[in-house]
């Protein structure tokens, strides 16, 4: 399956790039963002990314963009400190794409697919630990049910993470289609969504502490986006779009209450942002017939003050 770029008209549209101007597309990817946004304006463009596969497609973007773009090998997280080491301390927008890439979930030997006969991965860095395998071969099953419950919501947490242990007593699960085929015997019937779908994304969230990683960005926007710098982030999951809306209504003051005989301040504390989006956006029904990877994103927007 070819890269598709999830919402990229409406990041296009948002971000409004400009001859001069500086950006960060802090999930690169295959570059997907990034050859657009390169494409559409005589800008300069930063990109990040911890895969050392984004190497290769950052590579061939930079033989068409050599005075415009620059690769930052390295976790979106630390991306102050990425741009610092460039000479760089503020931008005029920064792109976020959470989650896992195309790229990721088409290569089998990655351990992201539900049907793959390859070990269990899932890391995004593959020097990092633990990879998945790490996780359901080593932890216990009260950690396990704490994962999965947390950071998938699935009600049968419990169940599958003994259910887990069980099963590797008689031997390690090692790919990614065992660990699927163990979820799927606790569920019955038909449903749109494969059963292993929370559980494994629960594993990877862990795996590469993408809530984390999205909080320590979100914080860094706010010295590194210049006044009226925008701020645009594409989720996949309640989670992340959570993670995002509640730093914007904080940033925004909305999350602010007042007294109605509170003296109302001329410039309020901590009002960084206003959202531009009062509620996210979703993709297209056009877009969803093409590509239905899009079908759960979430777009928020918002501009530095």
């Amino acid at each position: 399956m070819s890269h598709k770029p999830v919402m990229l008209q409406e990041v296009l549209q948002h971000l409004n790039a400009k001859n001069g101007e500086t950006y960060l597309d802090c999930t690169f990817g295959a570059g997907g963002y990034s050859t657009a946004i390169l494409q559409s304006a005589n800008c300069k463009l930063y990109a990040i990314d911890r895969d050392s596969l984004a190497e290769t497609f950052a590579e061939k973007l930079y033989k068409k963009f050599p005075k415009n773009f620059i690769f930052l090998k390295g976790q979106f997280s630390n991306c102050a400190q990425l741009l610092a080491e460039k000479n760089i301390e503020q931008i005029d927008a920064m792109i976020l794409d959470i989650g896992v890439s195309s790229m990721q979930l088409d290569d089998h030997s990655r351990g992201f697919s539900f049907d793959s006969d390859e070990v269990l991965d899932m890391r995004m860095d593959r020097n990092s630990y633990p990879s998945a395998f790490d996780v359901v071969n080593e932890m216990s099953e009260a950690q396990l049910a704490q994962i999965i419950k947390e950071f998938g919501d699935e009600p049968k947490a419990r169940q599958i993470a003994k259910k887990i242990v069980q099963a590797r007593l008689q031997q390690p699960i090692t790919s990614c289609r065992n660990l699927a085929n163990i979820v799927r015997s606790l569920y019955f019937g038909y449903s749109k969504t494969d059963a292993a779908t929370r559980t494994f994304q629960a594993i990877r969230i862990f795996v590469n502490q993408e809530l984390e990683e999205l909080k320590q960005a979100l914080n860094a926007s706010l010295q590194l986006l210049k006044k009226g710098g925008r701020l645009i982030v594409v989720s996949f999951h309640s989670l992340e779009d959570a993670i995002v809306k509640n730093f914007l209504k904080e940033q925004s003051g909305a999350a602010q209450t007042f007294s109605r005989y509170q003296m109302v301040l001329e410039n309020p504390k901590n009002i960084n942002f206003k959202v531009i989006t009062k509620s996210a956006i979703s993709p297209t029904k056009e877009e969803l017939d093409g590509n239905i990877r899009a079908r759960s994103a979430k777009m928020r927007v918002a501009i530095k003050l």
